[in-house]
Order: C-alpha cells, then sequence, then structure tokens
C-alpha cells in the first residue's frame, strides 16, 4: 500500500518527487524517502513520518534521475532506518508490495556477505538486484533477472548511479503506470502523482519491465519479449485532486457526493429504460443465464454489497450471498457456474479482493462483473462485465463517496436483474429512474443538516465507545456508520441489528456509552421502536436519525435529527451521509487526522 514515483527527464525532478508522494500520501504515510543519482554516487534522504518532512530534508537536492517513496509499515516499524530507498553498493531500490520469500533470499544473501541494516522484505530486493549485476552488468538485464527470483506482489522502481540518466521499473501484482512527456518519463503508483508533468498514461501489465530515460521508455515482459502497451490520456485534472476551499479532503469528498452520484447516473440520465448493455456488451445474455449472485468485497466496499443483498433479493429475486474477500479464498466452497461473480473496489487493486475474483474464476465462475472507480484497473480488466463509477479521485482514507457511488451502481444493477429476469413492471422502472435522477438533489438537502450534526458530535465526541443499529437494508448502513467512526475518531464502535439488542449487546448500554440509530420510515420502524424504548429504559442515550414523517418523539436521553425526506428503496444512500458527517466532526473535535489515520492506508494492495 506504499507509495512509489520515478522520473528521468531533463531538467530537476526532485520537486516532482516530492509533489507526486504528497499525492500519494493515502497510500501511506509512516515514512518518506528520495535517492537521486548526483554525480558518481547515490544520494539518498529519508524521514519518518510525513512527506512535509522530507521536502524540508531534500530542499537542497537538485538531480535529473530519482526514485521516492511513501510507506506504509508492513515489515519493520516505521523508522528511519525501514524507510525506503533501500542502496545495495551503486543501486537504489523503492518497493510497493510483500516479498513472500524474502526470508530465504534473505539467508541466501547474507552467506554471499552481505549486510541488512533494515528489517524490511525490499532490502534483499536490493541486495539480489546488486548480487546480479556482478555477473550481468546491464541495470535492465539484472533487474529481470532478480524479478524472476521474487515470490509475492511487487511494483518496484531501480536506480544505479554508474548507469546514469535511467529508471528500472517492473510491475507483479501491484500497480505502477508511467506517465509519459516531451521533457521526460516517469513513474507512479497512481495518476494523480503525474498530473503535474503529463496527462499521458501507460498502464504496466503484471509481468512487464520497463526502461525511463528522459528520451525514451522500453517495455518488456520478464522474458525480455518486447511489448508495446497503448497511451491513455487521464481525464482527471489537477484540481481534482486538489483541496480547494475544504479544511480535508474527506469533508471535501462528502460534499462531491451529489455530482459523484449525478456523473455516475448520467448513464440514465435521459433515458426512460435501463438497458443490461451499461454493465458490457453481453449483459443481457450473460445475465439471462444467472441463478444467483456472489458479492466479494472488503471494508466499505463490503457494506454496500450487504446492502445491495436486500435490494437484489427483494427487487429482483435473485439470491445473493456476500463474502468478505479475505477471508474467501481461504475456505471449501461450492463453484457454481451459473453465480455471477461481483467484485467491488474503489481502487480496483484491492490484493484481497483481487485474489478473491481470480479464486472464483479458477473454480470455473466465469461471469463476472467489477464495481470499481478506476477504468484501468486490474479488476476492471480482468471481469467479463464492468461498471465504473465516477466518483473522481477519492484522496481520504475513509471512503465516503465512492460508497455512494457504489450503492447507486448496485442499485442499477438490481433494476437490470429485475427486468431481465421479469421482474420489474414499466411503472416500476419509471418511478425508480426518476428517483434515481431525483437522488442528487435528496443528498444536497441532507448535507444542510450539517450545523444539526455538529452538535451532536461535541456531545459524544469525548466518548470511548459508541453502538451503531440498524434494521433490514440499513443495518450495513450501521456498520458502515460504525466503520467510519472507529477509523477517523478511534472511538471503539459496533454496530448490531437492532433486533439483536437483547441477545447480548444491551449489556453494554448505560449512560455513557451513546448509541446511534438509523430510523427510516419503512415497514420495519415499529420494531425499531421497541428495540429504542430497550435502550432507553438501560439509561443509555439515543441518537436517532429519522425521517421526517417518522413518529419518534425528542425527550430527555432522546436526540432525534429528522431527514427531509423518506427516500423508499434507496433510503440507505440518504441515512449513510449523516453518519459520515458525525464521524467527520467528531474526528474534528478530538483533533485526530482526519484524513490520514494512524495505522491505516487508503488502496490496500498487500494481503
Amino acid at each position: 500500500m506504499c507509495g512509489i514515483v520515478a522520473a528521468a527527464a531533463g531538467n530537476n525532478i526532485v520537486p516532482v518527487l516530492v509533489e507526486g508522494l504528497k499525492k500519494l500520501e493515502y497510500r501511506g504515510y509512516d515514512s518518506a524517502g528520495l535517492a537521486v543519482i548526483a554525480g558518481d554516487s547515490i544520494e539518498r534522504v529519508r524521514s519518518v513520518g510525513r512527506v512535509a518532512e522530507l521536502e524540508t530534508a531534500s530542499a537542497s537536492t537538485q538531480a535529473v534521475t530519482g526514485i521516492a517513496h511513501t510507506r506504509w509499515a508492513t515489515h519493520g516499524v516505521p523508522c528511519e532506518r525501514n524507510a525506503h530507498p533501500h542502496v545495495s553498493g551503486s543501486i537504489a531500490v523503492v518497493h510497493n508490495g510483500i516479498i513472500e520469500n524474502y526470508e530465504i533470499l534473505r539467508t541466501e544473501l547474507t552467506a554471499q556477505g552481505y549486510v541488512f541494516t533494515s528489517d524490511t522484505d525490499t532490502e534483499s530486493i536490493a541486495h539480489l538486484i546488486e548480487a546480479t549485476l556482478k555477473n550481468e552488468p546491464d541495470l535492465f538485464k539484472a533487474v529481470q533477472a532478480a524479478c524472476q527470483r521474487l515470490v509475492g506482489a511487487y511494483a518496484i522502481a531501480v536506480i544505479d548511479h554508474t548507469q546514469p540518466g535511467k529508471v528500472i521499473v517492473a510491475r507483479e501484482g501491484s500497480p505502477l503506470l508511467l506517465g509519459v512527456s516531451d521533457t521526460g518519463n516517469y513513474a507512479a503508483s497512481d495518476a494523480s502523482a503525474l498530473l503535474q508533468v503529463t496527462r499521458n498514461m501507460v498502464y504496466l501489465e503484471n509481468g512487464d519491465i520497463a526502461e525511463l530515460t528522459a528520451a525514451n521508455v522500453k517495455i518488456t515482459r520478464l522474458d525480455g519479449t518486447p511489448v508495446s502497451r497503448p497511451v491513455h490520456e487521464s481525464q482527471l485534472s489537477a484540481a481534482a485532486v486538489e483541496l480547494g476551499n475544504y479544511q480535508h479532503y474527506m469533508q471535501k469528498e462528502i460534499f462531491e457526493q451529489p455530482e459523484a452520484l449525478a456523473n455516475t447516473l448520467e448513464i440514465v440520465g435521459g433515458s426512460k429504460t435501463i438497458q443490461p448493455g451499461i454493465f458490457g456488451a453481453e449483459a443481457g445474455n450473460l445475465l439471462a443465464d444467472v441463478d444467483s449472485i456472489l458479492i466479494l468485497a472488503c471494508g466499505t466496499s463490503s457494506h454496500s454489497g450487504y446492502t445491495a443483498r436486500y435490494w437484489l433479493e427483494a427487487i429482483a429475486g435473485v439470491p445473493c450471498n456476500v463474502e468478505i474477500a479475505s477471508e474467501y479464498r481461504y475456505r471449501t466452497s461450492v463453484a457454481n457456474p451459473r453465480q455471477l461473480i461481483v467484485a467491488i473496489s474503489q481502487s480496483g487493486e484491492t490484493a484481497d479482493t483481487l485474489a478473491a475474483l481470480r479464486h472464483a474464476k479458477s473454480l470455473g465462475q466465469t461471469k463476472t462483473l467489477a464495481i470499481c472507480n478506476v477504468p484501468e484497473s486490474a479488476i476492471v480488466r480482468e471481469c467479463a462485465l464492468r461498471f465504473i463509477t465516477r466518483a473522481g479521485p477519492e484522496i481520504g482514507v475513509a471512503s465516503t463517496k465512492a460508497f455512494t457511488t457504489q450503492l447507486a451502481a448496485l442499485f442499477l444493477l438490481v433494476l437490470v436483474a429485475a427486468k431481465v429476469k421479469n421482474r420489474l413492471t414499466a411503472e416500476q422502472e419509471a418511478a425508480y429512474i426518476h428517483q434515481l435522477r431525483h437522488l442528487p438533489v435528496a443528498v444536497n438537502k441532507v448535507l444542510e443538516l450539517e450545523d444539526e450534526i455538529k452538535a451532536w458530535a461535541q456531545r459524544f465526541a469525548d466518548k470511548h465507545h459508541a453502538l451503531f443499529l440498524g434494521r433490514g437494508r440499513h443495518y450495513p448502513i450501521a456498520m458502515e456508520g460504525a466503520l467510519k467512526l472507529k477509523e477517523i475518531s478511534y472511538i471503539h464502535a459496533e454496530a448490531y441489528p437492532a433486533g439483536e439488542l437483547k441477545h447480548g449487546p444491551l449489556a453494554l448500554v448505560d449512560s455513557d456509552m451513546p448509541v446511534i440509530s438509523i430510523a427510516p420510515n419503512d415497514q420495519l420502524i415499529d420494531k425499531l421502536k421497541s428495540n429504542l424504548k430497550e435502550v432507553q429504559a438501560r439509561g443509555g442515550e439515543l441518537y436517532v436519525f429519522a425521517d421526517a414523517d417518522s413518529e419518534i418523539p425528542e425527550s430527555d436521553g432522546v436526540h432525534i435529527l429528522r431527514l427531509p425526506e423518506h427516500y423508499g428503496e434507496l433510503s440507505p444512500i440518504l441515512h449513510v451521509i449523516p453518519l459520515q458527517l458525525l464521524s467527520y466532526h467528531a474526528a474534528l473535535v478530538k483533533g485526530t487526522d482526519v484524513d490520514k489515520p494512524r495505522n491505516l492506508a487508503k488502496s490496500v494492495t498487500v494481503e
């Protein structure tokens, strides 16, 4: 989950490396470092903490060739000796991923006389390449040979001060792309890091290795076979990844949700019907043969899947199961070739979800659909069908607009599945399309409740624990609310189906345990009211997100915030917005780092 930037250009690339790392801090921010070719040596600068500290430390450094890295610690604690780049002899290396056979390599290289000064798996790559150079002096071929010995996932960038002006990069399982321009050539983990210098991107495939110089790019497979990868013009703008007038990226992304939803749903904006083709040319035939759906996802994306399960079974009549991707491939499951596998990921590079997708395909389950925010990502490329959410870049570690656009995409899948299965009348279809078109306006109205939510955040930001309750399709929304609160405020939070209170969680309820409840005016509202009474009777303090017409009175210990309207099946999308705002403002009161919560990173590209 680390971030890599590399450059070979005709002018000073240090500012480019540092600015690129700033855009990649969402991938890791335990430490940062850079290495450049300075005359006949490697100049390396490393710091513990944020990229801003590295920027200060490298202010006087200048070079035309270099590599840089921001780290999310896997092997070894965050400290300067574990920070990348790692050096061996004349070379320096940065790495994203995990090398599974690093202990074997470490033992072998130690026996050859190499001294390890860090606890990382990456240092074994540096020494392995340096050892290979003794028999193969060409850096490109040496990296090529060394990579063939690596087991695991990696994106690497390598420089050698005896071979100036070039950077060698390679990819297997971790994201890496190239940026090409007239003034130089670059590499990074994410396009956002390179928008400062170019919009022309080349997406490397697993098993690719490339040599970058200021004037040229050469790409081959690890076996030496030359390949040509197309140049794509990135649709991202530099402004899209800037903070603008907002205090935090999370705040910006919460308030971008109306626009993100409008962009995602633009595909049905002028239509009176929904066609299967929005998921791909083969979607109609493929979905007609589907008898069930399996959703694979992690974290926030799994909560979108759990919500969709209620919709799929209620509206489309299609059996649906949701599996946590990191668990799915490690249990014996019964393969069903008629089952649709839906892989959900913001980045499209989530290691556990990608591995789970590949596992399902290895079992003969080839009906696959990606729901993702990044068109060029691995998960999108490996699925038969795809739907690209148009949330735009999401920088804050705690996902917001990616989640609501995933829900919108999944609801479109529900309608298409219902239509293919002849479960959707023309009148129902028209009503749902009308609701979808109105959704951005409805979200805007919910965002207007921010001032009331701020007051709630002040009341329980000093608490150590919180309980979230929901019923039916709003239970996964309670799960998402609890996750948001614990991610960025560090308040321990758990979510339960409200009906489960009396089966254990009620023992936790007292005057010091805030209980946050989602109370839409749906068919379960009377049941939920009874659950809230159970909390009240035990002295618990309730914070209830209700619809305008929910007949839940405010009283001592019962705080009510009413959403402007009940939104039927799409109510989960509206009800998650105030939970995002509550978490954000609680974190502000506590003074935590909202966009970069401790121990977490945005794009989880390691298992």
